[in-house]
């Protein structure tokens, strides 16, 4: 976490009972910029613990890593004392605090309970769906027609994504909303109540995108079309050692640069001729993908990816080679964009760490993630009138599993 003055949320205090991702990532967002964020768990960690993928030593790294940057507090859920703590934590947090995010439904931890104690409270909860039942990124997905949507054309199943889009997607929500209600709190001295459905971020995005009007309008939805780009040319192709790459033409100058690099232009010229089709629109590019796509293929399989590189090198052509997150990690350029540290992470030892992708002053630290637990007793010291938990070791299985009741994780 940034300290210094130049951090862009220096002295912002954020209480985060959390678990999985997109709680956390808001937090971990914010925590990057420069906020302090103490994540409170139950005694032994919420559900999300020791969630994979795990280090040789047992850690979990998505644990870690979702939580860099943060300070760690563990308190008894379960007791009086414990959620007495919470709310002494939450009004006594100064005039930058009292702002609380979470996924977790318990009533004690509600925007009402909270505000008995601090009437400017800003209290994001993160919730499954806008009736306030449970609903996960898969889950979600499913209900949104994404997996309907993806894979080869005349699949006949769903296709799941693996990146939880809709988890990161809320979790970037939760920090964006976060900020306007304390610039709103700073203008009126007003807190805040703010629901963020997972469900309704990816009903949001889905029209965003215009999703939801095409069908509506034109009584077709997106068709699946495996890697082609939709409404445009774009298309993964095979390289002479085997490798993937993937080609993207936007613009009529990309397709045009694309024809050139690969000795067809000529030959697309007279496709045009003889379909009637004009290729600087992205409607004659998307009809005509499949014949366009067999007449680059070849030029790919008599072409190395160093090749390929070189007859694109100064050219308008998007494109890149497909590669493993192994490769990705191995690669020697990786530490060359300042996104990426090496750090030294309690219980996994040194290991690849990313910040956050907002360059600007006071922003480039990249602090690990505290040890469960390690922060209880400095942070409860600091905030005055705050008694420290009475019930540390009480079994806290039964949180832990309420502890995602009606919130979002990645299933």
């Amino acid at each position: 976490m940034p300290e210094h003055d130049a951090a862009p949320l220096a002295g912002l205090r954020i209480l985060e009972i959390s678990s999985f991702i997109a709680a956390p990532l808001g937090g971990m967002t914010l925590a990057q910029l420069g906020a302090e964020v103490i994540r409170i768990d139950p005694i032994g960690g919420a559900a999300d613990v020791t969630r994979w993928p795990l280090a040789p030593s047992g850690t979990s790294l998505y644990w870690t890593a979702l939580n860099k940057g943060k300070r760690s507090v563990t308190l008894d859920f379960r007791s009086d004392s414990g959620r007495d703590t919470l709310a002494d934590l939450v009004a006594g947090s100064g005039p930058d605090g009292g702002i609380v995010l979470t996924n977790a439904s318990y009533p004690w931890l509600a925007y009402e309970a909270l505000a008995a104690r601090r009437p400017d409270l800003i209290h994001l909860q993160i919730t499954g769906r806008h009736d306030g039942g449970a609903a996960v990124d898969y889950t979600v997905s499913a209900a949104t027609g994404f997996p309907l949507a993806t894979g080869p054309e005349g699949t006949l199943g769903p296709v799941n994504h693996v990146l939880p889009a809709w988890d990161v997607a809320c979790g970037l929500y939760a920090a964006v909303g976060l900020l306007a209600a304390e610039r709103h709190r700073r203008r009126t001295g007003e807190g805040r109540a703010i629901t963020l459905p997972l469900a309704d971020v990816a009903l949001a995005v889905t029209g965003h995108l215009g999703f939801l009007a095409q069908p509506q309008l034109t009584g077709a939805g997106r068709p699946r079309i495996g890697n082609h780009l939709y409404g445009g040319f774009a298309r993964d192709f095979r390289t002479e050692g085997g490798d993937s790459v993937m080609v993207v033409t936007l613009t009529a100058r990309h397709f045009a640069d694309l024809a050139a690099a690969t000795g067809l232009t000529e030959t697309f010229g007279e496709l045009q001729r003889l379909l009637g089709a004009d290729f600087a629109l992205d409607g004659d590019r998307y009809q005509h993908r499949e014949v366009i796509a067999a007449l680059l293929a070849p030029w790919f399989a008599r072409h190395a990816v160093s090749e390929i590189a070189a007859a694109f090198a100064g050219t308008s052509v998007l494109w890149e080679r497909y590669r493993t997150f192994a490769e990705l990690a191995a690669d020697p350029e990786l530490l060359r964009n300042p996104l990426v540290r090496m750090i030294d992470q309690p219980g996994v030892g040194r290991v690849l760490a990313t910040g956050s992708p907002l360059a600007q002053p006071g922003a480039g630290d990249i602090a690990p993630a505290p040890v469960l637990g390690a922060d209880t007793a400095a942070v409860l010291g600091e905030f005055p009138g705050t008694a420290m938990s009475a019930d540390t070791g009480s079994d806290n299985s039964k949180t832990e599993t309420e502890a995602a009741r009606g919130g979002s994780c990645d299933g």
